[in-house]
């Protein structure tokens, strides 16, 4: 049976920006091996918690909103987009399940930064640098990330080493202070942008990136590895043993 993974709606409002980014996802998933379980963000809690019990990994997908600011203690810039509270309440959902239940979970581009707030971090609201993050969705490679030695994304690269590699771009925000136990393991060499994060925990995949691995499947190994990993520690995953009196892991 292929592993099912949860992806939410990227928008609660834009059906023109929700048609176009998920298939791209959907089909990632598929050619890794796996079951994409849409959520709807119009869908009440209850509804919300019986398909997270029939799921075994979390993916956060991009937006074209913006985390609310005042969810990691700043006060909004005039370049930070709007946010979208229905995609924010359902991330937060998928995030609580997953880290409750060591769900594998990947995020990318907002749902990297959805993640790093979760988790206590904070965010660039609008990246001012050397480097053009958003050159547009038909470049394949529009710059270089460092990928950091003996991390679980040095491990998913296809020759197996850390080093730079090519990567696409599209956003205008970044992970300024990585949230509790997230280590960086990518920048932009360029201009020290952080472009990944994992969670410092053999036992939990939690995989966050900053650029777009499901748009460039067809012409990249390193992006359908990415995928591939995720599925994979999907498929293995299996509801954990723990303690009755065991608090579980969580942020609010």
């Amino acid at each position: 049976m292929a592993a099912r993974i949860a992806i939410p709606e990227p928008t609660s409002s834009d059906t023109e920006y929700n048609q176009r980014a998920l298939p791209p996802y959907i089909e990632a998933l598929k050619a890794a091996g796996a079951e994409p379980v849409i959520v709807p963000l119009d869908a009440s809690q209850a509804q919300v918690a019986r398909l997270l019990a029939s799921v075994e990994g979390v993916l956060l997908p991009g937006s074209r909103f913006d985390v609310d600011p005042e969810r990691y203690g700043q006060t909004r810039e005039p370049e930070c987009a709007a946010a979208d509270p229905a995609r924010a309440a359902a991330d937060e959902l998928l995030l609580q399940d997953a880290f409750n239940l060591r769900k594998p979970i990947l995020a990318i581009c907002q749902g990297v930064q959805s993640l790093n707030v979760w988790r206590g971090g904070t965010l660039i609201q609008d990246l001012k640098t050397v480097l053009n993050h958003r050159p547009g969705r038909e470049i394949v490679q529009a710059h270089p990330v460092r990928i950091a030695e003996r991390s679980r994304l040095a491990a998913i690269f296809p020759a197996g080493e850390a080093g730079d590699v090519q990567v696409n771009s599209s956003h205008h925000q970044a992970i300024r202070t990585p949230g509790d136990n997230l280590r960086v393991t990518a920048v932009s060499p360029e201009d020290g942008v952080i472009e990944a994060v994992e969670l410092n925990a053999e036992d939990h995949f939690v995989l966050g990136v900053q650029w777009h691995p499901e748009r460039s499947c067809a012409q990249s190994a390193f992006s359908r590895a990415i995928f591939t990993a995720f599925v994979q520690a999907t498929a293995a995953w299996r509801t954990p043993q723990v303690d009755a009196d065991e608090p579980t892991e969580g942020r609010s």
